[in-house]
């Protein structure tokens, strides 16, 4: 298989090549296909970074572009979206393995309290060059809010009048998604606990603009990491919805994840839905020790969720009920969480851990399908992100982000089923290119990002040094 890179993907200058795929196993993920627009032969006509053509068999004669990849057979799948991410832990993997969420969340989160903006642009560029090495082009990125962490009691936070970090402490973590490359969603603390209201506006209001700067094929939007399940302040989902609204950004809350205080979390629901967050901008992460009534309420305002499986077996949190939200019509999208609490980012791993667990958990193994996952891995994940109409899928108008996969390197037999067999046997290792905007961003697990060996450099020799000043995590 031949490769071609159009531009560095950091760019915002013109496009001048265009890129023909053939001889794929085409799936599309097409939006409203029963099969994911599946073609055992098929092609794909990018230009200037857009899909412009898709189609079976051969390209029409007289079809030309500036190069020509032939992948001789390999499946030709969207990139995954993540729609769950913390990328600056990605130094901080195999951290709290014998913890529930708040015991891993004092290891790693207290680790970072230590960090500096600059620690946390390396770490976030490693853990956005790792993502987009494992076939995700796309994730919403929550950053580390400007106050640090501190431990939960009761399911909330104790103190919550910490010093603020400097306002660089998150917009140099929205540089290290942008310089790596990756398309993302930018998701923000408010920390709503510190400072007058105008204060918490207009400090977020700054974050926000940095992040709108930026090139907008790649900063696809700003959010806010919800802290409401965190916050000692009961003013804390009313003043979120009214960022939302000011400033027309979406929300995604971590929200019913840990089995510790369980009624307590199950009790704050109630602040988002009295403060009239439940409609389609609305995203709980996680969404785990919920009701009947909590879920009834959440499809019926029109808020989504996003699965994390890998994350939630790591972390013994529990398995979410999604096949039970998917029939009440709620949305729901994947994603691989951190680093640090699902060790490797494999998209693979997390569609099969996320079969396995609902399946195990109903006894009914058409309760999760292949096809299930790999669509909430891909164009539902970018549903819930309110960016569906740029990624998610291979169709005309949209982003040329995929990923080239060899099932013959290593060989897994015949496909019988070939998405079946794309979502249940394919790994890691059968994954040989991740494009971005029809240019190559890595292959063989090799990034082509000129950043890519500073950004390693630094984390192995950064990281290990704030330890060794603040002390090791555990």
């Amino acid at each position: 298989m031949g490769a071609v890179a159009l531009r560095d993907p950091r760019t915002t200058g013109e496009l001048m090549a265009s890129l023909l795929v053939i001889n794929a196993r085409l799936i599309t993920v097409a939006a409203g296909a029963d099969d994911l627009g599946y073609l055992d032969e098929g092609w794909m006509l990018v230009e200037d970074g857009i899909i412009a053509a898709t189609g079976a068999g051969q390209p029409p004669a007289g079809t030309t572009a500036d190069e020509t990849l032939d992948v001789a057979g390999a499946f030709v799948a969207p990139g995954f979206i993540s729609s769950h991410s913390h990328l600056f832990t990605s130094g901080l993997r195999g951290l709290g393995a014998n913890e529930t969420l708040y015991g891993w969340c004092d290891s790693m989160l207290g680790f970072t309290a230590n960090l500096s903006p600059d620690d946390m642009y390396w770490s976030t560029l490693h853990g956005s060059l790792d993502f987009l090495a494992n076939g995700v082009t796309t994730a919403y990125n929550f950053t580390d809010p400007l106050q640090a962490w501190e431990s939960m009691v009761d399911g909330k936070r104790l103190g919550g009048n910490a010093p603020l970090r400097p306002v660089e402490y998150h917009t140099r973590q929205a540089d290290g998604c942008r310089d790596a490359g990756l398309r993302f969603v930018d998701a923000i603390g408010m920390d709503v606990s510190t400072g007058t209201d105008d204060e918490i506006f207009d400090r977020f209001a700054a974050e926000v603009a940095h992040t709108r700067a930026m090139d907008p094929a790649l900063a696809l939007g700003a959010s806010i990491m919800g802290q409401v399940q965190w916050s000692p302040r009961p003013e804390a989902a009313e003043l979120e919805v009214e960022a939302m609204r000011r400033f027309g950004v979406t929300n995604q809350a971590h929200f019913l994840e840990s089995p510790e205080a369980v009624p307590v979390q199950q009790a704050k629901f109630a602040m988002y839905r009295d403060a009239g967050a439940l409609g389609p901008d609305m995203m709980f992460g996680h969404f785990i020790q919920t009701t009947p009534e909590i879920i009834r309420a959440t499809a019926e305002g029109g808020a989504s969720m996003s699965w994390q499986p890998a994350s939630n077996g790591r972390l013994a949190s529990g398995v979410a009920l999604v096949p039970e939200m998917l029939e009440l019509g709620i949305r729901v999208g994947m994603g691989l969480d951190d680093q640090a609490c699902t060790d490797l980012a494999d998209p693979w791993g997390n569609m099969r851990a996320g079969i396995f667990m609902q399946r195990a958990r109903t006894k009914d193994p058409l309760s999760m399908t292949p096809e299930t996952v790999l669509r909430l891995h891909t164009l539902g994940g970018a549903e819930i992100l309110g960016v569906a109409d740029r990624v998610g899928s291979l169709e005309v108008g949209k982003f040329a982000d995929f990923v080239v996969v060899d099932p013959r390197m290593p060989d897994v037999g015949p496909l019988w089923h070939p998405v079946r067999t794309y979502v249940l046997s394919m790994s890691l290792r059968n994954l040989k290119q991740v494009y971005v905007g029809g240019a190559l961003a890595s292959e063989n697990g090799v990034s082509t990002n000129p950043l890519a060996a500073e950004a390693s450099a630094r984390v192995h020799t950064d990281l290990p040094a704030r330890a060794a000043q603040f002390g090791h995590p555990r």
